[in-house]
């Protein structure tokens, strides 16, 4: 099993990277303190083709397989975690329904559009009282004739504020409970879908995300996406990939954190010389770095089993887990590194502290993750 980019691979990774370099990371502090969603960066990387990179050349896409997409979303993820979970949303959750289950009309409308970076969409399944318990979601959507009627609410929707169209779950056999749901597509605009407030958080300022409520919103039978009743099957399909995505956004947020960790220790000096040559300093920058590498080859693993059409429940699993935890620590650590300035809002490192909580939510918790590991290995 040989995980070594391709020539291809390598050649993309320098181009994201160079992209980062010259338009994200510099204003990411300044993207960060201002909390809003970024319009021009998220055109810029429609005009680059991030958002299509999974999809077919059919529909604007460029048809790389996850591993590829990993080492993109990483890169992003270095720069900025608000722009990357931003550019996660518009290339997989948001898009990927519309593309496996929509009309060739909804396919040319908006999701050509939005792998332009012209359109917007986002997932909505997460409510006030159902997260990780898909059976406890109260959303309903009832047959009216040739309409669904929509009612309930919904919350943490990425990007939810400058949507253009969303995929809802919504109960549709509250008897059958987590096999008892169903995935819509919804345009702004539509009567009774109404978008809330934006919630105001620790962490990934300027991804944007916010509540919605509906209110007898009638959706039409056309679009329903998929079966009825067969939400969770149309999410097993991306599931694993969500997972390995956001273990790819913990990487570039750790790396993120390692490097501006070892450089301030190259830097700073107390008793003489610089802290990096302690080795108590030294020992963190190793841990840091081999939590890391640990990390990268649990989400090369997963996206390569993937690309090989081989199961990955639990090593996508693994994956999200190890490397979530992982940018956790590594963030952590970096702040004691800088131990009073890991304080101060002008070095980046608080920000990655700040932003990698939410890395341990997005594609299940770790004591979800746990639960699927055991359940896996037949504990």
């Amino acid at each position: 099993m040989d995980f070594r980019l391709t020539e291809e691979q390598e050649i993309l990774k320098k181009s994201v990277a160079d992209f980062v370099d010259a338009e994200v990371a510099p204003i990411a502090a300044e993207l960060d303190e201002k909390g809003e969603f970024p319009h021009d960066l998220f055109r810029r990387m429609g005009e680059m083709g991030y958002y299509g990179l999974r999809y077919p050349e059919s529909y604007g896409g460029s048809g790389l397989d996850s591993l590829t997409y990993c080492v993109m979303i990483e890169e992003i993820a270095r720069g900025s975690l608000s722009v990357a979970a931003t550019c996660a949303m518009q290339s997989l959750m948001g898009t990927y329904f519309v593309f496996r289950f929509g009309t060739e009309e909804q396919k040319q409308r908006l999701l050509v559009s939005a792998l332009r970076g012209e359109k917007l969409g986002t997932f909505g399944m997460t409510e006030a009282n159902a997260g990780s318990d898909i059976s406890a979601m109260e959303t309903t959507a009832v047959r009216d004739g040739e309409d669904y009627v929509l009612n309930g609410s919904k919350m943490w929707l990425t990007s939810g504020t400058v949507a253009d169209f969303f995929t809802i779950a919504a109960v549709t056999d509250k008897q059958k409970g987590a096999d008892g749901f169903s995935l819509f597509l919804i345009e702004k605009g539509t009567p009774g879908f109404n978008v809330g407030k934006k919630i105001d958080k620790l962490g990934v300022r300027a991804s944007e995300t916010t509540e919605l409520s509906l209110d007898d919103c009638h959706v039409p039978a056309g679009n329903l996406l998929g079966e009825e009743n067969a939400g969770y099957d149309c999410l097993k399909e991306i599931l694993c990939e969500i997972r390995t995505m956001t273990g790819a956004l913990s990487l570039g947020l750790a790396r993120a954190a390692l490097a501006e960790a070892l450089r301030y220790s190259q830097e700073r000096k107390q008793f003489g010389k610089p802290i990096g040559r302690f080795q108590a300093i030294q020992f963190k920058l190793a841990e840091m770095a081999t939590r890391i590498e640990s990390a990268r080859h649990l989400v090369n693993h997963a996206a390569w089993l993937a690309d090989n059409g081989l199961p990955n429940t639990k090593q996508a699993a693994m994956a999200k887990l190890v490397a979530s935890e992982a940018a956790v620590f590594v963030a952590d650590e970096a702040s004691r590194i800088f131990a009073s300035y890991g304080f101060a809002m002008e070095y980046p490192v608080q920000r990655y502290l700040r932003d990698a909580r939410f890395l341990l939510i997005g594609g299940g918790t770790s004591e979800i993750l746990n639960v699927i590991i055991a359940k896996e290995i037949g504990a």
